[in-house]
């Protein structure tokens, strides 16, 4: 056993040094139910969000990730996968914008986001069919051109609405009709 002096002697040193973790990392996020390691894009993205979300581990989506809320709104709600509609065909529809394109709520797109963030996070952490990444960007591309539209400068070149439209495409499936991909493109142009 360390005589007291020596405790005392090895916390001062450590309050000296900064917080530490005694459990060596923080606790894992609630829709990371697998153990593949994540790209440290995705990691940074769970460590950004993982706060907003909560999970009901009663109910699984996809890849058996449970069902995330971030705001009130749960991914079951919004759930591309659950649709007849390819996955761009439904995005166009439940994430559309308002007009003026400048009124769309932000804080209920990114809550909308976050679902899809954490559920392709959970996704990825099993192995998972990651078809959930079209619907992801087109958020995000949603999230950009409102910005635009508010006139909020986007400092982060991977978020801006011509780099979005380059990954909504680029992630389309090939189910997806040009209609589909010609209306995105549209809405590239359309950013007051």
């Amino acid at each position: 056993m360390l005589s007291p002096y020596v405790v005392i002697a090895l916390t001062a040193g450590l309050t000296t040094a900064g917080p530490i973790s005694l459990l060596g990392r923080q606790a894992q996020a609630c829709f990371i139910v697998g153990t593949t390691t994540l790209p440290a894009e995705v990691q940074d993205t769970v460590t950004s969000i993982q706060d907003a979300i909560t999970c009901d581990t009663s109910a699984t989506t996809l890849s058996g990730v449970p069902d995330v809320t971030s705001g009130g709104i749960s991914f079951s709600s919004i759930d591309f996968s659950q649709s007849a509609e390819t996955p761009l065909e439904f995005a166009l529809s439940e994430f559309a914008t308002t007009t003026p394109l400048a009124d769309t709520d932000l804080i209920t797109a990114q809550d909308r986001l976050n679902t899809y963030l954490a559920t392709e996070a959970g996704i990825r952490s099993v192995g998972g069919n990651l078809a959930i990444k079209a619907p992801k960007f087109f958020q995000s591309f949603q999230i950009a051109r409102v910005k635009a539209a508010q006139g909020i400068e986007e400092t982060d070149p991977g978020q801006t609405v011509e780099h979005l439209l380059g990954k909504v495409t680029k992630n389309a499936g090939s189910g997806e009709s040009q209609a589909t991909i010609d209306a995105i493109n549209t809405l590239a142009t359309e950013l007051s």
